[in-house]
C-alpha cells in the first residue's frame, strides 16, 4: 500500500518531480524519461509506471525550461524509447512469454492479458497503435503481439506508427496547455483528467462487457 500511495503521489505531482529533476540535473532529465517511458512500454512488469501523465509534463516542462528540455530532442528521444520499449516487448513475448505464463505463480496477471487479447479480438493488429492511449494495456499489447506469433514486418509498422502519435500527442498537448497559467498552477488536476481520459475506454469496455453478459444470461 505504502508503495501504490507512491506511485498516486509521482503521477499527480509528476510536474513537481520533473522541475525538481530539471532544476538539479537539467539536460539529463531527458535520459529520466528515457528509461521511465522504455520501461512503461518495455517491460511488462512495470504497466504502472505513467506514460500519458509523463509525456504531457515533460511537454509543459519544456515550454518552461527549453534550454534544459528543448522540445526538439524531447520529441525524438521520446518516440524513439516508445517505439525501442514496444520492439523489447515483443521479442520477450516472442521468447519469454509462454514461460513466464506457465509458472505456478504467473508474473504477469492473467487478467491483463486476458484484457488485452479482447482488444486484439477487436481490432486486430491496430491494436498496437490504439493500446498506446489505454494504461495496461499499452504494455501488454506488444507483449501478446510477439505471444501470439504476429509476423514482425506487420508489428514493427504498427509499433512505429503508434509510437510517433502518442509521444507526439501528448508532448505537443504539453507544450501547448503548459504556457497556461492555469495549468501550471493546477497541474494536479490536469494529470487527473489525463487519467481518466485514458483510463474511459477500459470503463466502457467493461461496462458494455457486462451488459453483453447480462443479456446474455437473460
Amino acid at each position: 500500500m505504502d508503495f501504490l500511495k507512491v506511485v498516486i503521489d509521482f503521477i499527480l505531482h509528476i510536474d513537481r518531480y520533473l522541475g525538481t529533476f530539471v532544476t538539479a540535473y537539467g539536460g539529463w532529465t531527458i535520459g529520466i524519461l528515457f528509461v521511465v517511458i522504455f520501461c512503461e512500454t518495455g517491460l511488462v512488469f512495470t504497466p504502472f509506471l505513467p506514460g500519458d501523465s509523463l509525456l504531457f509534463a515533460a511537454g509543459a516542462l519544456s515550454a518552461q525550461f527549453s534550454t534544459a528540455l528543448p522540445f526538439p530532442l524531447l520529441l525524438i528521444l521520446m518516440i524513439v524509447a516508445a517505439i525501442l520499449g514496444d520492439t523489447v516487448n515483443y521479442w520477450i513475448g516472442s521468447s519469454l512469454g509462454r514461460w513466464l505464463l506457465d509458472r505456478p505463480k504467473p508474473l504477469i496477471k492473467p487478467e491483463y492479458i486476458e484484457r488485452t487479447h479482447k482488444f486484439f479480438e477487436k481490432h486486430g493488429g491496430k491494436t498496437i497503435i490504439l493500446a498506446r492511449f489505454v494504461p495496461i494495456v499499452r504494455t501488454f499489447a506488444p507483449f501478446v503481439a510477439g505471444l501470439g506469433k504476429m509476423p514482425y514486418r506487420q508489428f514493427v509498422t504498427f509499433n512505429v506508427v503508434g509510437g510517433v502519435i502518442w509521444a507526439t500527442l501528448f508532448l505537443c498537448a504539453g507544450y501547448f496547455f503548459g504556457q497556461f497559467e492555469f495549468v501550471q498552477k493546477n497541474f494536479e488536476l490536469v494529470a487527473l483528467a489525463i487519467i481518466f481520459v485514458s483510463v474511459l475506454p477500459i470503463m466502457i469496455e467493461f461496462m458494455l462487457a457486462r451488459m453483453r453478459r447480462a443479456a446474455g444470461s437473460a
